[in-house]
């Protein structure tokens, strides 16, 4: 499993908004001079995160964007299945495959956990809690 540009900008253009709560609507020309994205990748994944229902558009020659649910009610696992399909390492046995036992030996003691594990972390971070996580410093005492 390895997560794409179109996941890894995808959650930046979710953090971002959620960052910006406050303000009635989001332009994606903000967001890209704020993240280093492309205006043209922005607008293209805004389509996917709309249609998924994660963002709406506000009309207008100063429109932007704005988040449908509350940054808490967003997981960020729900958000790279739509933007990157399965968080699968392995795909499962597909029907009418046979595994030998090495096989099955390696799915159950290793990619079967890995996938239990990824889901698991992915499906237990919401967009609120990874908001600003960029922002906090840090005291170090010697």
């Amino acid at each position: 499993m390895k997560i794409s540009t179109r996941g890894r900008y995808g959650i930046r253009l979710l953090i971002d908004l959620a960052e910006h709560l406050e303000e009635p609507h989001v332009s994606l020309a903000s967001v890209a001079e704020r993240q280093g994205i492309s205006l043209r990748y922005l607008e293209q994944l805004a389509v996917i995160l709309k249609r998924a229902g994660y963002i709406r558009s506000v009309k207008g020659a100063s429109g932007g964007y704005v988040l449908t649910k509350a940054p808490e009610e967003i997981l960020l696992g729900d958000v790279l299945r739509v933007l990157e399909g399965d968080m699968l390492v392995a795909d499962p046995e597909g029907p009418g495959e046979n595994e030998n036992k090495l096989q099955r030996c390696i799915r159950l003691l290793v990619l079967d956990k890995l996938n239990t594990k990824i889901a698991r972390i992915i499906d237990n971070k919401t967009l609120a809690s990874i908001a600003g996580a960029g922002h906090e410093t840090y005291m170090y005492y010697i």
